[in-house]
């Protein structure tokens, strides 16, 4: 299949890209290129618009006439979008809509949503199943969770399918270690790891040490990017087979702590690494693990990376890419 992929030059959706060529689909990226990198894609059509200019996307997709559409292009500092929320809505929420609007202009009905675990907020239940409460704590969650409703209603309105898929930690990077995690300013633990082994950063900060976990840091669960992309092809294999439109949980079921991290890293890097407490920063859940017992029973999804391989695989990008991209 074709399929049009925006933000595809960021993270996930660069690596996405990547599993796309690999299965043989034809993947276009999409591509403002003001968080995402170009060096990120290779041997891919790039269209360099915004999605807020409707103009651009009704271009797009009147020359590519693509088959589907994953949607990755978004704002998604949580701290940010708390200070800047007129922005994160209209990025985020009036941008998505274009899109969704164009898609269907154009006669697109399979619609594949990069979603996170901040629509559930403070959980309820450990681990999270998809039928948890939805009360994000901060903007960039709640644009999200607009956008899943917005989905949800052009699904039972308009007939377009869609799969919401909530991301819990994406980390890691492709095994040919070309591509990776590389965000300005850096806010991701796993990358700031790194970034403080290479002597890019002074210090390595753990912010709050008090929370009501067994090593009083955050416990969050992470996932390989890698894992993440496959679990995107078989969303889109499913919603071609006529399947349902729904949201799933992507995660590992396992929790580490901030500290347990950092010294799964140290082995990794083969050497100690250092760190401070900081304050808690606010709107961070001191426990977010998901249940992904549904995506694993309807698409048969399994992660095939561990811990230690989301690790070892983030270090050879990061040693090899100190400065990232640049």
């Amino acid at each position: 299949m074709k399929v049009l992929v925006s933000g595809g030059a960021g993270y996930i959706g660069s690596h996405v890209v990547r599993q796309l060529q690999r299965c043989g689909h034809e993947p276009v990226v999409l591509d403002n290129l003001s968080k995402g990198h170009r060096q990120a894609v290779r041997d891919v059509a790039l269209v360099e618009t915004d999605l807020r200019d409707k103009d651009g996307l009704a271009r797009c997709f009147a020359e590519y006439r693509v088959d589907a559409v994953m949607h990755f292009a978004a704002r998604s500092r949580v701290g940010e979008s708390m200070q800047i929320p007129y922005d994160y809505y209209e990025n985020n929420v009036v941008g998505s809509l274009n899109l969704v609007k164009a898609a269907m202009d154009a006669g697109v009905d399979k619609f594949i949503f990069s979603s996170t675990a901040a629509v559930y907020g403070e959980p309820e239940e450990v681990p999270i199943p998809e039928t948890a409460p939805k009360a994000p704590l901060n903007v960039y969650g709640k644009t999200k969770l607009m956008i899943e409703n917005m989905l949800e209603d052009f699904s039972n309105i308009y007939g377009l399918r869609y799969k919401a898929l909530r991301y819990f930690n994406a980390a890691g990077a492709d095994a040919e270690g070309d591509i990776g995690e590389d965000h300005t300013p850096e806010t991701h633990l796993v990358p700031i790891i790194f970034q403080y082994v290479n002597g890019r950063r002074d210090r390595l900060c753990v912010f709050g040490d008090d929370y009501d976990t067994p090593d009083g840091t955050c416990i969050r669960d992470y996932v390989h990017v890698t894992d993440l992309a496959d679990a995107h092809l078989l969303a889109l294999e499913d919603l071609a087979r006529g399947g349902e439109s729904c949201a799933y949980n992507l995660g590992s079921e396992s929790g580490y702590s901030v500290l347990e991290i950092i010294r799964a890293a140290s082995e990794v890097v083969g050497r100690k690494i250092d760190y401070a407490i900081a304050p808690r920063r606010p709107g961070d859940p001191a426990k977010l693990v998901a249940s992904s017992t549904k995506i694993k029973e309807v698409l048969g999804w399994q992660p095939r990376f561990g811990i230690r391989d989301i690790l070892a695989s983030a270090w050879r990008f990061h040693k090899a890419h100190p400065d990232g991209y640049r």
